[in-house]
């Protein structure tokens, strides 16, 4: 980690999730690495932990509030308040309305508030803070960047829902997340790889607590996995991804499930969770498969549909040149890499297994027709830099 100048100026970025704030610091003059970078998680629990400086202490976080609170005391500490001249905030929902980066202002606040129907697991919070960060720091510019902005000019064929159509008009489409990742993933493979490869044909494969997949080609999204909200898609820790819509109407009549319970279900008690009734974690669910059928269960079901879903995204490129992992699974376990590659021989896709096991940049074998890699993303340098472009 790079030392703090404290006659630069600095820019702020909060990546807000369901039970954490992520906070990095950047120089103006080098918007691609953090100069500092501090996390609170497990907000409300009494496991509530702030990590920074390679030091962890547990905090009495009860909520998002007090754990901004907690994190502006702490950048105190470490850079002088008048140097701070943006807040960029990460906000996971645009809506039907917004699609680039944008200068926070009460009209767009009013707006977003508008279209908390969209994400109301995420957009309430994320607006509280960006209030909260207003105040904190009163004369820095804040922006706000969309996740879903990456995915705004999906073609028709995979952006429009097929049901009554006068609902596109409301904004009810596939709107694609993990935007802010897919787009510092795609620049980092056009930098490393050059234009060809990142003009190909090409899958990521974000694979974390969240999952999704992004096809793209000619550099441009064709089609993913999540739809209107981050509730769809493949199975993730907890969350369902797509299932049968028959499901709700079958557990109202059924269960007396109405729709806070539904969706209370498949967002916090479905995927790796809901299958293993064990846990969402899945370097825990690796370590008991062997033992546990259900377990197991939750395993094999989450790669073969990462791996349907490739399958089904390189029929909509017109085949694969090359294949990324990223995110917590996808960066750190070569066991599910492989698991998910093992029948993708017809695409192309033969991985080395010494370098999947120590998780090399490449890890496709020589002469492997599709290249697989493994590429760290960093949602906090693409906020820094869509931030930066606005305030200048």
């Amino acid at each position: 980690m790079k030392t703090i100048n404290a006659k630069s100026q600095h820019l702020l970025t909060v990546n807000a999730g369901s039970s954490s704030i992520k906070l990095a610091v950047f120089a103006v003059e080098d918007m691609g690495h953090a100069r500092l970078e501090a996390v609170i998680d497990n907000i409300g629990q009494p496991t509530a932990r702030l990590s920074a400086n390679n030091e962890t202490h547990v905090v009495a976080a009860k909520d998002h509030i007090v754990a901004a609170d907690i994190l502006a005391e702490w950048i105190a500490t470490q850079i002088p308040a008048p140097t701070i001249v943006a807040v960029g905030h990460r906000l996971v929902h645009g809506g039907p309305k917004y699609h680039e980066a944008q200068i926070v202002t009460d009209e767009l606040l009013a707006d977003l508030q508008a279209f908390t129907a969209f994400d109301p697991a995420h957009l309430p919070i994320e607006l509280q803070l960006i209030k909260v960060f207003r105040q904190l720091w009163p004369t820095a510019q804040q922006a706000v960047c969309f996740d879903t902005a990456f995915h705004h000019q999906l073609p028709t064929v995979s952006r429009l829902l097929p049901i009554p159509r006068h609902f596109a008009d409301e904004g009810i489409r596939r709107y694609g997340f993990h935007g802010l990742s897919y787009a510092y993933i795609l620049e980092e493979l056009r930098r490393v790889e050059g234009d060809m490869a990142a003009n190909g044909q090409v899958i990521i494969a974000h694979l974390g607590s969240g999952a999704s997949l992004v096809a793209l080609r000619g550099g441009q999204p064709i089609d993913t996995t999540m739809s209107m909200t981050p509730a769809s898609g493949i199975p993730m820790s907890t969350r369902a991804g797509d299932l049968d819509p028959g499901l709700v109407l079958y557990l109202a009549r059924t269960q007396g499930y109405d729709a806070d319970k539904f969706n209370h279900m498949v967002n916090f008690e479905s995927g790796l969770l809901g299958i293993s009734e064990t846990t969402a974690d899945m370097e825990k669910l690796l370590e008991i498969e062997a033992e546990d059928p259900r377990a197991k269960d939750a395993v094999d079901i989450f790669c073969y549909q990462v791996r349907k879903s490739i399958g089904g995204l390189a029929a909509s490129i017109g085949g694969l040149t090359t294949l990324i992992f990223t995110g917590g699974m996808g960066e750190n376990a070569p066991k599910i890499r492989a698991r998910i590659c093992d029948g993708l021989g017809f695409l192309g896709v033969r991985l080395d297994a010494a370098r999947n096991e120590k998780g090399a940049r490449l890890i496709s074998a020589d002469g492997s027709p599709a290249g697989v890699h493994v590429i760290h993303t960093n949602e906090a340098v693409t906020i820094a830099r869509e931030t930066s472009g606005l305030i200048q």
